[in-house]
């Protein structure tokens, strides 16, 4: 594996749970919304995916 794919590997470890926390922190401050662990589930699996749609091109 290269270097640059461990470095974006890293940073996608330590992005993912920060968005995943500030989506479900913005969800639980505005009643309005959905639920806040569907929404941070939801930004995981975005998160995730993205990657993968990258790599099968």
């Amino acid at each position: 594996m290269s270097s640059l794919a461990v470095a974006v590997l890293r940073l996608l470890v330590l992005v993912t749970p920060l968005l995943a926390g500030g989506i479900g922190y913005v969800v639980h401050r505005h009643a309005t919304l959905k639920v806040p662990i569907t929404a941070a589930g939801l930004a995981v699996a975005l998160v995730v995916a993205c990657p993968g749609l990258i790599g099968a091109l």
